[in-house]
């Protein structure tokens, strides 16, 4: 079953190429778009797609507002910040609103298209860039209560880039315990979202930052 996407962009040019791009991919498909966060807002609610390409600066309702809402309304569906900028506030923003990625436009399409698979299975997914300098304008948590050994080790594997599945495959575990593990990392550091937690790991070193490896947008 196709991945179900929602482009939000109010530049019509950068949805089309959007969609032209994705369109490459048997795996994904453009449900919508649209133009502002308000819209995707609406459009999200009546579609439910697995991911959202949000853009950022948009009239109306901005990215983050909308990824925000969609966060707290439908918590199922996975939202992509893609944007052309890296100012404070937008990356921090995005994050506190709880985007599971942040890429810039200037992405690849073959990495585009994995990062949306990366997302709809529940990892993050930050461009190189991005992630370094999130890990520069953040702040980290500001009271995280301490993990336990095996709350540590899901970490990690969230860290890495792992979804649910893979995480339970490597610790031996449930999937319905990697959820609850996630959960309770995530209230105990105080954060919104995976891709809070995982720059967390980085920063307190719990893993390195490494560069995603190159794959094709068919994988």
């Amino acid at each position: 079953m196709s991945i179900r996407i929602l482009v939000v962009d109010d530049h019509k040019v950068v949805r089309k190429g959007l969609r032209m791009f994705l369109a490459a991919d048997p795996e994904l498909k453009v449900v919508g778009e649209a133009t502002n966060g308000a819209e995707a807002l609406r459009l999200a609610e009546q579609l439910e797609p697995d991911v959202v390409l949000m853009d950022l600066l948009m009239p109306v309702m901005d990215g983050i507002a909308a990824t925000e809402a969609i966060r707290r309304e439908l918590p199922g569906v996975e939202v992509i910040a893609l944007t052309s900028v890296l100012e404070d506030s937008a990356v921090y923003g995005a994050m506190r609103a709880g985007a599971i990625g942040y890429l810039l436009k200037d992405i690849d399409a073959k990495e585009l298209c994995r990062a949306i698979k990366q997302a709809a299975a529940g990892q993050v997914s930050l461009s190189p860039a991005a992630a370094e300098r999130l890990l520069r304008e953040v702040p980290p948590p500001a009271d995280p209560q301490p993990l336990t050994r095996r709350e540590t080790e899901v970490l990690q594997q969230l860290a890495l880039g792992k979804s649910n599945q893979q995480i339970a495959q490597a610790l031996v575990i449930a999937d319905k315990t990697v959820r609850t593990h996630i959960s309770n990392i995530l209230s105990k550091l105080g954060v919104s979202s995976r891709t809070q937690a995982a720059l967390y790991a980085v920063r307190s070193g719990l893993v390195t930052l490494e560069a995603p490896e190159q794959t094709t947008c068919t994988e």
